[in-house]
Formats: structure tokens, C-alpha cells, sequence
């Protein structure tokens, strides 16, 4: 039998808390519930976690300070925000910092446990029997999530490399931009579109040196990796 989920709560409101915890935990999760963000902090350091679910709009330390404060030092632990805030620009803003999904109160916990399920399915594109990609003056380590250069490493997140593998893998081909986000993440509502495109910003980032990669926006249909052909 493998070992259940283990899941960071952090809620400040009490009831809401137990609630989440013991409906989480009867969809076979070990929860670890927090009711503020600076000792949940604490605690993400001390233990090894699959997901951290965060309440955004808490005392003290809100959501958004402490998922910025993890991804300073954990790039890949799955981050998904509660909120009872539905605005463009907070979903956004969650989405810059790191977040994996975002989930507006009230919800269902059928809905929730969806959402989670969904989010731990990573690295799909990993399971490919390669584990190097190799394009142009650029290596692809799936193991390691870094990008090789002749001369760099860049380290990456895991969606970053999950995209980079699939483009690499598809040089020079329209790739829709459904087909992308089923790919990566089974989904393709509008938040995780959102989402593409932050990441998407993020690897043009990468390349912003080499004129001989471009990610070329399709509009209204997807994505184009134009890479030298070997």
C-alpha cells in the first residue's frame, strides 16, 4: 500500500480548519492542520509535505506572504489557495508567486479533492523513458529539472521542465493550446490557462539570449517551439 498524501493546511478560521481536516482525511490524506501562516511555516521546514493548501486572507502572515516565503526555497511542493476573494488580480497574483490552482469559498470538498488529485498528478510528462532532451546548444535533465547550456545551468520548476519537455519534444510543430493543458495538467479551465501563460513568460525568460529559440503565441490557438533542427 503507498503511503498517504501528506497535506499542509493552514486555515485560520477554527471550524473551517477541523472541517477540511477530517473531510480530507476521510478521502485517505494525512493532514497537518495550522491555523496561522508563520507557524505553518515552521513547520513546512521541519516536515517533508506533497501539498500545501492555504486560506489567503489570514492574520499575521497571509496566504500570499507564505506561499512566497516557500517558493524562496521549495520551487515544487504543489501550492493550491483558498479564498473567498473571486478577483482577477488575486488569482494572478497567485499564480506569479507559484500556485498550482486556486480555490474560490465555498466549495465542495468533491470539488476540492478534484482539484488536489489533479494537482498531484505531476510530472506526467516525466515518464517518458528519456530523461534528457537534447535541442540546439541545450540539454534537458528531467532527472534533475535543470536546463544544461555550454557555459549554465538553470535550474527549473517542475511545470517549467513538464512544458520545456513537451515543446522540445515537439520542435517547430503548433501544439494547441488544449492539447497543452491536458498534457500538463488535465485541465484546461480558464485558471490553469492563466496559468500556461505565466510559465510560458517564465521560459521565454530563459531564452531571452538566444535568438535561435522563440516560443511563438499562436493567437487563439496555441503554442509554436521554433528551435534549430538538429
Amino acid at each position: 500500500m503507498s503511503a498517504k498524501k501528506h497535506i499542509l493546511l493552514v486555515e485560520d478560521d477554527e471550524s473551517m480548519g477541523f472541517l477540511l481536516k477530517d473531510s480530507l482525511e476521510s478521502y485517505n490524506y494525512r493532514v497537518t492542520h495550522y491555523p496561522d501562516g508563520k507557524s505553518a511555516l515552521n513547520e513546512f521546514f521541519k516536515q517533508t509535505f506533497d501539498l500545501c493548501l492555504l486560506d489567503v486572507m489570514m492574520p499575521n502572515m497571509d496566504g500570499f506572504t507564505l506561499a512566497s516565503e516557500i517558493r524562496k526555497h521549495d520551487l515544487d511542493t504543489p501550492i493550491i489557495f483558498l479564498t473567498a476573494k473571486a478577483m482577477r488580480e488575486d488569482r494572478i497574483k497567485g499564480l506569479k508567486i507559484g500556485a498550482d490552482d486556486y480555490v474560490t469559498k465555498p466549495f465542495s470538498i468533491e470539488e476540492l479533492t478534484l482539484r488536489i488529485k489533479a494537482v498531484l498528478k505531476r510530472g506526467k510528462v516525466l515518464q517518458t523513458t528519456n530523461k534528457l532532451i537534447s535541442f540546439s546548444i541545450y540539454t534537458l535533465d528531467l532527472v534533475n529539472l535543470i536546463l544544461n547550456t555550454e557555459n549554465q545551468q538553470i535550474q527549473l520548476t517542475q511545470k517549467e521542465a513538464d512544458i520545456l519537455a513537451l515543446f522540445a519534444s515537439n520542435k517547430n510543430t503548433l501544439l494547441k493550446r488544449e492539447y497543452i493543458l491536458k498534457s500538463i495538467w488535465e485541465d484546461d479551465s480558464y485558471f490553469i490557462g492563466r496559468s500556461l501563460d505565466v510559465f510560458i513568460s517564465k521560459l521565454r525568460k530563459h531564452f531571452k539570449t538566444d535568438t535561435n529559440i522563440n516560443i511563438t503565441n499562436i493567437h487563439g490557438t496555441g503554442y509554436k517551439f521554433e528551435a534549430p533542427e538538429e
